[in-house]
């Protein structure tokens, strides 16, 4: 007789081991509340972190603009100080030469007087309450102090000539030997926004860099929180 091939049996079924419950409590049910409250408030500090940088840098290429700024300064012996910008209103007087709310010296940021100085060359010192008025409106002043010399003001007013619009240089006699550059940078504004949050640039120097100057001057002119077109800035407006 033939022999018939042993059918192999079929594999048994491992049933898996059962996990033992333990029936939930309403103890346990509020701690899984508090975490979950716990976690949704992390999440909002951290958003507002993220908000609050974005609004006093601008943005990421904000900040790298600014830093490139900051390089040029640094390599030409200057140095760049940032700070946030202060709410810009018309309760400072015309003669004001400080300010609770300023803070930066000279100042870059905050309150002025009503009415901006005529943008050009001066002789003589401006009124630092109508320059920031002038920093509103995307200008950038150049100040020097008395201890400066002669032919380093010739090279100042040379650099106006070559693009003058929107820029402020005087004279500011406690600055010493000092070149005082400002500027008052806020974010790209929303359509039909005035421009919110932002800066305030000081750059110091001993000496003057064309480079450096004209890093800051073209990185930082026309972004005010008021903005003005470039044609309404022109020397004598």
């Amino acid at each position: 007789m033939a022999r018939k091939d042993r059918v192999p049996n079929p594999p048994k079924r491992v049933q898996a081991p059962r996990r033992r419950s333990t029936p939930s409590t309403a103890a346990d049910a509020d701690r899984r509340r508090r975490l979950l409250y716990a976690s949704g408030a992390a999440a909002l500090v951290v958003l507002a972190l993220v908000l609050a940088a974005v609004l006093f840098t601008g943005s990421e290429d904000d900040a790298d603009d600014v830093a490139a700024v900051r390089a040029a300064l640094v390599e030409a012996g200057c140095t760049l100080q940032s700070a946030p910008a202060q709410p810009g209103d018309h309760s400072a007087a015309a003669d004001a030469t400080s300010d609770p709310k300023w803070n930066t010296d000279p100042p870059t940021s905050g309150p002025h007087f009503g009415t901006p100085a005529i943008f050009g060359v001066y002789d003589s010192p401006l009124q630092i309450a109508q320059a920031v008025h002038n920093l509103e409106h995307g200008g950038v002043y150049i100040f020097y102090g008395d201890d400066v010399p002669e032919a380093t003001v010739a090279q100042l007013e040379d650099f106006y000539d070559e693009d003058p619009n929107a820029l402020l240089v005087a004279p500011l006699p406690e600055l010493g030997e000092t070149i005082a550059l400002g500027a008052w940078v806020t974010p790209d504004p929303r359509p039909g926004a005035v421009g919110e949050g932002g800066q305030g640039h000081l750059a110091e120097c001993t000496q003057f860099d064309e480079d450096a100057f004209s890093a800051f001057r073209d990185e930082f002119r026309y972004r005010g929180p008021e903005r003005f077109p470039p044609e309404q800035l022109e020397p004598g407006l």
